[in-house]
């Protein structure tokens, strides 16, 4: 095993100026959902590629129908592990503005975080593995491993070109095992790995009543009215013990193993604290199930949205000529989002209520996945995760979805590496976004030290 103390001292000595590099890579307001940023996307992805050959990699950037591609790769040696960094420059939009305490595109060092809009989602984390690679090549001379980079601009607003490039570079992707820092350490001094997330599957439901607003003392008790017809429709999802109602929607759930509802239960998870932070008077979920197995590894049915009518001040006395629902759903490995797609059209439609007509609109979808939490490639993030935070991180799933790494699967045939070095409590999407600098400094460490452990897997 190669030895990793240069590259350690190389990190103590050069940690400054890695802040103040990660400082002008979050000055660039790369919002992807904004077209008058195309700009600013641009120069964050020149930005990337100019740090990663500053930091030894071999990188070029790729034009897409949509935001630029980053791609890189160190120098290559046949018989190595490969090793597939995926990240993303773009961020999401800043707003409310009023409620940012420091500007989101000025960052600022605040009681030992960086706050800043990207500071933890990506920019912070995606930055630690380009400086570990910057320590290896600046010190040792070469990396134990390969490591490519693909670092996309679309990832806030759906990575609709990521696929296609894959696609069509699918042989320069080839690796052994990706590795993505997009997720979180479970708390404070207790690092995570994440081997499972949740899928999802988005729909829109339109009920058209009349083909006008009408004169609720005029019309009202004469036709059906869109919004209390919704009302109903969408109070069969559920029933009381809170288990969706679609047909066949828990025939393919994959069970959690037993071993894996012991390994939840002994994590430290403060229920009341939990309620006291969401400012809710109880918890609510599928029956059966702890919080955390609710939020991991079950499937949901969220109404994101519900409007129609008229919803400005004061009264306006009408019949609503439509209501609109937005409704996702949470899926877990095995559940395959074609097939509930269909059940759910059907049983809407076989439930929508007399007097008005429902518009299904389905729209994206990726499935679950679920990774071996014992391979060795997860073995060696463990251990480098050991080292460089000084405690043993625990294996955890999320509820969320990263439909890169099912892709990863499906397409390239490998397992994702989900080493988060951020926190939940770092206001990923609102306001104050933050990165304490020791989980910055802690992260990218492990990432030096991962490079080294997953060749001794080989």
């Amino acid at each position: 095993m190669t030895s990793t103390e240069p590259v350690d001292r190389f990190l103590d000595q050069n940690g400054a100026r890695f802040v103040d590099e990660l400082k002008e890579f979050l000055r660039i307001p790369s919002v992807s959902a904004d077209p008058a940023h195309k700009p600013d996307i641009e120069r964050a992805a020149d930005f990337v590629r100019r740090q990663l050959e500053q930091a030894g990699v071999k990188a070029q950037i790729f034009k897409t129908a949509g935001h630029p591609i980053v791609f890189g790769q160190t120098e290559q040696t046949a018989n190595g592990v490969t090793a597939l960094v995926y990240g993303h420059y773009d961020v999401q939009p800043p707003d409310p503005l009023d409620e940012w305490k420091s500007p989101p595109f000025e960052p600022t060092l605040r009681d030992g975080y960086i706050y800043a809009r990207g500071a933890t989602d990506d920019k912070g984390q995606l930055f630690t593995h380009i400086k570990a690679i910057e320590a290896w090549n600046k010190t040792v001379g070469k990396l134990p491993v390969n490591v490519k980079f693909l670092i996309e601009g679309e990832e806030e607003v759906g990575s609709q070109n990521l696929d296609v490039f894959l696609q069509q570079h699918k042989d320069q992707a080839k690796c052994d095992v990706a590795v993505i820092s997009d997720t979180s350490q479970y708390a404070p001094g207790t690092p995570a790995i994440t081997y499972g997330l949740r899928g999802i599957l988005c729909c829109e439901v339109v009920l058209q009543g009349p083909n006008r607003d009408l004169h609720s003392g005029i019309f009202g008790g004469a036709v059906a009215n869109p919004c209390n017809m919704l009302a109903r429709l969408v109070a069969k999802l559920h029933d009381d013990k809170q288990r969706v109602q679609i047909p066949g929607f828990y025939d393919d759930v994959l069970p959690l193993k037993p071993e894996e509802r012991r390994e939840f239960a002994q994590l430290k998870f403060d229920e009341a604290a939990f309620i006291s932070d969401l400012g809710v008077p109880a918890l609510c979920g599928e029956e059966g199930f702890t919080t955390i197995e609710r939020r991991w590894a079950r499937p949901t049915c969220d109404i994101n949205g519900m409007f129609g009518g008229y919803t400005g001040p004061g009264p306006k006395t009408i019949v609503p000529a439509r209501a609109t629902a937005k409704i996702t759903y949470r899926l877990v490995p095995n559940q395959q989002p074609e097939k509930l797609l269909a059940a759910m059209q059907k049983f809407l439609v076989t439930n929508c209520p007399p007097g008005v007509r429902l518009e299904f609109k389905p729209q994206h979808s990726c499935t679950g996945i679920v990774m071996d939490a014992t391979s060795p490639y997860m073995r060696a993030a463990r251990q480098a995760i050991a080292a460089a935070f000084g405690a043993q991180p625990v294996m955890i799933r999320e509820g969320g979805s990263i439909p890169v790494v099912t892709t990863f699967r499906d397409l390239l045939g490998v397992d994702t590496l989900l080493l988060g070095w951020g926190l939940n409590s770092d206001n990923l999407h609102s306001p104050n976004e933050r990165f304490t600098l020791a989980d910055f400094h802690r992260g990218t460490r492990a990432s030096a030290h991962l490079w080294n452990e997953l060749a001794q897997q080989h």
